[in-house]
């Protein structure tokens, strides 16, 4: 297994010495994309910004954020970059911007971490210009595409080699159990909370499918006598009446994680 050269022996984080490196050669390309209503990138492509030329203005902040990584990432080193290219393609299939960077010199490390900087503020900065007419920006993709010189040698970006962005780690019940925005709200009103001595409970509707029951108001009526026989009585009730989101409501409603469920016993009076 490889070892993390910015932790020392005792794993504290520290500046590699690359006193005794060899001087070589070295380039890094790195890529982001950020992608926009095709509206935005026709307008970015006939110079069309109240703003201005905004993919010059990119530019320029890809260079010099290439220039000041030192200043952004604690452990980097200070470097004499020889050059620094930021190149943009527009893509209609995203639709939006696709950022190229290339970091080059002739020193002791790589410059990978140039690229990606230039690449992520250039990104960055086409975000900024464009934000008053498209708040729907999405910047991704940001990644090394090759490198070249250094004692590991050339390295080019192989899609086949990462991990399928599809792997999903499932959360367990006591994680889900933590997410408010996960869950759905089953509250009780009037006599019923006296009788039951609470006013609110959670309910993963997860819970619901994974034991059989539809999620619906009579599939969660079902799951919770099922789970907690003190509400048996309560919800077997002549009469009792059933809110989702303050709205009346029957057996086949469905209901969903975010919902409130409210019972109540039956109105009387005239």
């Amino acid at each position: 297994m490889t070892t993390l050269t910015h932790l020392d022996a005792k794993g504290q984080a520290h500046m590699v010495d690359v006193s005794a490196k060899a001087v070589t050669a070295r380039t890094a390309t790195a890529s982001a994309s950020i992608t926009m209503q095709a509206s935005t990138l026709q307008m970015i492509i006939e110079d069309r910004h109240a703003k201005g030329d905004v993919l010059a203005t990119a530019r320029i902040a890809g260079i010099q954020a290439a220039k000041r990584t030192p200043d952004l990432i604690p452990l980097c080193h200070p470097l004499m970059l020889s050059k620094v290219s930021v190149e943009f393609e527009p893509d209609t299939a995203l639709p939006g911007i696709r950022v190229l960077v290339t970091c080059k010199l002739a020193g002791q490390t790589g410059v990978e971490m140039e690229a990606l900087t230039g690449a992520s503020v250039a990104a960055l900065t086409l975000y900024d210009m464009c934000k008053a007419v498209d708040k729907t920006m999405l910047i991704g993709d940001i990644r090394v595409l090759t490198k070249q010189g250094g004692k590991s040698g050339d390295w080019v970006f192989d899609a086949a080699e990462t991990v399928s962005a599809e792997v999903v780690f499932e959360p367990s019940v006591d994680e889900i159990r933590t997410r408010p925005h996960e869950r759905l709200q089953v509250r009780f009103f009037a006599e019923l909370r006296e009788q039951l001595k609470q006013d609110e409970l959670a309910v993963d509707p997860a819970e619901l499918k994974a034991a059989g029951f539809t999620v619906t108001v009579g599939g969660l009526s079902d799951w919770l006598r099922q789970t907690q026989p003190e509400l048996d009585a309560v919800l077997d009730r002549a009469g009792l009446m059933v809110a989702v989101n303050h709205k009346m409501a029957d057996n086949q409603v469905p209901v969903k994680a975010g919902d409130e469920v409210a019972f109540f016993p039956p109105v009387t009076g005239g």
